[in-house]
């Protein structure tokens, strides 16, 4: 458990602080940050004391197609039909009338419930999003920083590995 600061931020027992963290490289992207503390750890550093950091995040919304009452109501039906399927297939293990019956029945009725339900969230929206979308918030940059008592150490060990650190003048 961590101990409070002074300035209301976690004490140096939580799991995502350093007590005097130091810049070791910042990349574009995590794949070059996790590459080097990755080469870190082959090299037997203490990696316990290094952290990735992102900055500079950006919300990135892809999308994915147009949204009309007809596939709202689809995917309301499908994700029902799932959703009667798992029920239905649990309360056959609880009763002893036809399994058949009751894995149709419950799927009928998730399909119709959600189909509803689907509609009259789409409806209410009055057309403000007709669209489907894939959201995600990502890091510009990734910077590595490590404890100021090893940094000297990962330095040196960076110098061995050929593109690992960023180039200054690019």
């Amino acid at each position: 458990m961590s101990t409070p600061t002074g300035r209301g931020r976690p004490g140096p027992t939580t799991p995502l602080r350093l007590e005097f963290p130091q810049s070791l490289a910042v990349y574009d992207d995590y794949a070059q940050a996790q590459k080097t503390v990755d080469f870190l750890s082959d090299e037997h550093f203490p990696v316990e004391n290094c952290m990735i950091v992102g900055t500079d995040l950006k919300r990135i919304e892809r999308i994915t197609g147009r949204l009309t009452t007809g596939r709202v109501a689809l995917a309301g039906a499908a994700s029902g039909a799932w959703f009667g399927l798992f029920i239905g297939v649990v309360l056959t293990l609880f009763t002893d009338e036809s399994a058949v019956a009751t894995i149709l029945s419950t799927v009928l009725f998730g399909a119709l419930f959600f189909l509803i339900w689907s509609l009259l969230g789409y409806a209410m929206t009055r057309g403000q999003r007709d669209f489907q979308s894939v959201t995600q918030v990502v890091a510009t940059r990734y910077e590595v920083l490590v404890e100021h008592k090893v940094a000297g150490q990962a330095r040196e060990l960076l110098a061995g590995l050929p593109g690992a650190l960023p180039d200054p003048f690019a």
